[in-house]
């Protein structure tokens, strides 16, 4: 084993952010690049590497000696970067082509669920050919009504709809390119009620560890108002997400999610996250992705106190089993900092500054940021920055958090005050 190694993360936002922040404070680490990278990650950056580029990322990983490649974004591992690599030394922290299809495939996922007996919401899967049967479940269902794009649609695929009448027009529309073709195919599902979490697992395809609870917030204004968003902030842990509720998630849907993937000879190594539904206490999975959440990361890192180069090496070389995980046991809560217009059409360019008045007791992770010409920090997305507290308390930790979004300013700068209210 290599003293110190290499490690090439990929992606750009608050997350590889977070990724970055914890790899570099592990003594296995001895150079990190980080394509593309944001003003946050500057000094690791390779912003002219193109991550869908499979043979450009290799032939710089080659170049620079990199020992493993960590995946962020979804996309390079549904288009199969892992299997790109499949016969180099580097390791590629991610599923194969075939695992990622578990975020890939919207389709695939809910019968990977339905053969493994695995609790989710009743679905059906509907083309332009069976749009009459479509209509026909929707009017089986009690409204709202929950219609999801296939495929990747870069987090906008999925519409929750009141009226039966404007279900069954959003449907039609969705078949006929609304989220283009990731929307060819649509899958209608039962709406849960209930209140959602995020948990995150981590597996080298036999052993696996599940790693602090979060909760995100998806809407864009205070109260769950507004337009859905890739996220407004995060909490860690979720209160109720207790022993008894862990327990029942771990036996009915990790367990069987992991033997469902070695039963169909599906290599799934990397990250799980379980977009999950507590019906009354009983956990139901939403959906999965093959890859950390954003901006549940910016919450669940800061509470890893043990090192992540070590288990993500416990992961490449099939030796998690026998890696210890600690977890601090204070909250952490993350808002974020989001630019005028956003979801819609947002700014970009305003000058970013307090940055360095917000102290040592908050982490700034950086997403939507650059440095311009005249070397100041700008937004440059809109999600801007994700800034995260720790504390004793879930209260605590919010306050902190909210006190630094109110120092850190720019102009027409969004952020939510309620992040974490409903859980204390």
């Amino acid at each position: 084993m290599k003293e110190q190694i290499n490690i090439l993360l990929l992606g750009s936002g608050a997350r590889e952010a977070a990724f970055a922040y914890k790899i570099l404070q592990s003594p296995r680490t001895k150079q990190l690049f980080i394509a593309p990278g944001n003003a946050g990650t500057e000094e690791f950056n390779v912003p002219g590497l193109p991550i869908l580029n499979f043979e450009a990322v290799r032939k710089f990983a080659e170049d620079n000696d990199v020992d493993m490649i960590v995946v962020g974004p979804e996309q390079p591992l549904v288009e199969g970067i892992t299997d790109f690599f499949e016969d180099s030394p580097i390791k590629v922290i991610g599923p194969s082509k075939a695992g990622a299809q578990l975020e890939g495939s919207k389709e695939f996922a809910k019968e990977f669920m339905f053969r493994h007996a695995i609790p989710t919401a009743r679905f059906m899967t509907v083309t332009h050919e069976t749009l009459d049967e479509g209509a026909a479940f929707l009017d089986s269902l009690n409204p709202p009504y929950v219609l999801k794009a296939d495929g990747l649609a870069a987090g906008k695929g999925v519409l929750i709809i009141d009226n039966i009448e404007e279900a069954k027009e959003k449907l039609a529309e969705m078949l006929n390119g609304l989220f283009g073709e990731a929307s060819n195919t649509v899958v209608i599902e039962e709406f849960l009620q209930g209140i959602e979490c995020s948990v995150f697992v981590i597996t080298d395809g036999e052993d696996y560890k599940i790693l602090p609870v979060a909760k995100d917030y998806k809407r864009i204004g205070e109260g769950d108002t507004g337009l859905n968003t890739g996220g407004m902030g995060a909490v860690s842990p979720v209160p109720f997400a207790d022993e008894e509720f862990m327990q029942k998630v771990e036996r009915s849907i990790v367990e069987p999610t992991l033997r469902g993937l070695r039963e169909e000879n599906i290599d799934y190594t990397g990250f799980i996250f379980l977009g999950l539904m507590n019906v009354a206490g009983e956990p139901m999975v939403i959906e999965y992705n093959c890859r950390m959440g954003d901006p549940e990361t910016e919450a669940v890192f800061p509470r890893i106190s043990s090192d992540l180069v070590n288990l993500l090496e416990g992961i490449a070389d099939k030796t998690l089993g026998i890696k210890k995980m600690t977890v601090d046991p204070r909250a952490a809560v993350s808002v974020i900092l989001a630019s005028e217009g956003y979801p819609g059409i947002y700014r970009k360019g305003d000058v970013i500054t307090g940055l360095d008045e917000l102290g040592e007791d908050i982490v700034a992770f950086h997403a939507g940021t650059k440095r311009d010409d005249n070397g100041d920090i700008v937004t440059n997305g809109g999600r801007v920055l994700a800034l995260t507290a720790l504390a004793d308390s879930i209260p605590e930790a919010a306050a902190k958090a909210i006190r630094g979004a109110e120092t850190v300013k720019f102009s027409g700068k969004q952020f939510r005050r309620d992040i974490s209210k409903d859980l204390v």
